[in-house]
């Protein structure tokens, strides 16, 4: 099922992708928004994060642990919208990809983008097989990627050939960052320290909005990340568990970089406006901030 995309064909690949956004950004267009959205979906002890443009064209960065992340669509999208251009999963871990089995049963998709690696668990497996069933390409992208939807970018910021080749999945994940005007936005999977210190040494990282990483575990979130990054809005996505997650020390060292904190287990899904004049507004547990 592995789809290997030589570097040479990328970007015929990626134009593609981006007529086919074009396409149904038209047909939309009369319901579209005038301001990018970001929601951070409630989907329990996962990730899920929905990304809508102006024309409604839409990115879902990874599905959660289970089918819920359709209900939670299905709460932030018009009825008659049955069409998201892109899935993105960010590395092969059930909580991660396992919601995306009722997404794509539900919902037309453009393409599915990954990192190459796969997993041999059950779901994983009927994940591939209802990519397969409804002919939906499957896109291998890495660090140095981009992918252009009007003004704004996902640019791939990790993982490198190194980290692909990691025996743990977390330094695997696809690091993609959001940019559209002087705003920017990072999603960081489950990445842990080793992989944010090679972002915050490589790569300028401030950043308007982050995702935390990993839940808020004690092995994410360090202190010269943050520093860097200096975040205004941090958002960590999070459920019951037995991890600890948010832990002590990553929500201290998020406060001792002055973020504003959220979480979607007390805050439930997030929604984040990114105005024209760059001011964000925020929506968490029906109130506007």
């Amino acid at each position: 099922m592995e789809e290997k995309i030589d570097n040479r064909l990328f970007w015929i690949i990626a134009v593609l992708v981006f007529l086919n956004v074009f396409v149904w950004a038209a047909s939309f267009a009369t319901i579209g928004k005038a301001e990018t959205e970001i929601y951070f979906l409630d989907v329990g002890q996962g990730d899920g994060e929905m990304i809508v443009f102006p024309g409604s064209v839409k990115v879902l960065i990874d599905g959660g642990p289970d089918g819920r992340i359709a209900s939670r669509i299905g709460e932030i999208l018009p009825a008659a919208d049955r069409r998201i251009d892109i899935l993105a999963l960010t590395h092969p871990q059930l909580d991660h990809y396992a919601g995306f089995i009722e997404v794509v049963k539900r919902y037309e998709i453009g393409a599915f983008i990954y990192n190459g690696r796969l997993s041999g668990d059950a779901p994983f497996r009927e994940l591939l097989d209802a990519l397969k069933k409804k002919e939906i390409p499957m896109i291998v992208l890495g660090e140095g990627d981009k992918i252009k939807i009007g003004d704004a970018a996902l640019s791939i910021l990790s993982p490198s050939g190194e980290f692909l080749k990691s025996a743990e999945l977390n330094d695997t994940t696809l690091v993609m960052e959001l940019t559209e005007g002087a705003f920017k936005a990072i999603f960081t999977g489950d990445i842990g320290f080793n992989v944010e210190e090679y972002l915050a040494e490589k790569y300028d990282v401030k950043t308007d909005v982050l995702k935390v990483a990993h839940h808020g575990s004690r092995y994410s979130s360090g202190a010269k990340f943050l520093t860097e990054a200096n975040p205004k809005l941090a958002v960590i996505e999070v459920g019951r568990n037995s991890y600890g997650h948010p832990t002590k020390e990553a929500l201290g060292r998020l406060e001792a970089a002055g973020a504003g904190i959220y979480r979607t287990d007390r805050d439930g899904t997030i929604r984040v406006a990114v105005g024209k004049d760059g001011v964000l507004r925020i929506a968490a547990n029906g109130k506007t901030k």
